[in-house]
């Protein structure tokens, strides 16, 4: 995997499953995952930590009170880039908005084989986001989910299969501005995708220029 920071400012994404670390603006940063790994990367933003590493953030944050977030998830409204890879070379991802968002990001497959399609969300949704979703002072946007709490936009009780979980006016805006992206929990047909044998590239804020 290679993290790839076009933002203005310095991100804070977490490593594989156990730990953090900075991301300055303009830089990228690459590690290796073992076979079989599965788990998720997102930006943390507005962090501030002391000399002791010590802190947190304003979008994203994972609760460690640490740069390291030691296995723990983020703090919605994040971006997220999904990644299962598979023990027999098939890999399957997907850029999910589920949990809402807080930056651009894309997901570049490159050296593998099969579809290996490019996966993201480029546009800036914290610019369209409707009042009642906006979070942060406007840094994120909150899923219909994480702000109405109802099992309609869940999916969950008795809303909890994709027969009687549709999409609603807020994930199809999502769609709308992020065609390849999970808008909501049963969006998979036109969300997740495979590649195998490939390397990775998670490029946050892609359309900055840089």
């Amino acid at each position: 995997f290679t993290f790839s920071n076009r933002c203005d400012y310095t991100i804070w994404p977490p490593k594989l499953e156990s730990t953090g670390f900075e991301l300055a603006e303009g830089s990228t940063r690459s590690f290796q995952a073992p076979t079989g790994w599965s788990g998720r990367f997102w930006a943390r933003t507005g962090c501030t930590f002391d000399d002791s590493g010590s802190g947190s953030c304003r979008t994203g944050d994972c609760g460690s009170g640490l740069v390291e977030c030691n296995g723990l998830g983020a703090a919605p409204p994040a971006t997220l880039a999904e990644f299962t890879l598979g023990t027999g070379g098939q890999d399957f991802y997907d850029v999910s908005l589920v949990d809402g968002y807080n930056l651009p990001m894309v997901v570049e497959g490159s050296g593998g084989s099969g579809s290996c399609t490019t996966t993201g969300c480029i546009t800036d949704l914290n610019q369209q986001c409707p009042a009642e979703l906006k979070a942060v002072e406007g840094s994120a946007c909150r899923s219909a989910c994480e702000a109405f709490g109802s099992p309609e936009y869940c999916c969950s009780g008795a809303f909890n299969t994709p027969a009687t979980c549709r999409p609603s006016v807020y994930s199809e805006m999502f769609k709308a501005a992020c065609p390849r992206s999970y808008s909501y929990a049963y969006d998979d047909a036109s969300s997740t995708f495979t590649c195998t044998g490939a390397d990775y590239t998670v490029t946050f804020c892609p359309a900055s220029p840089r």
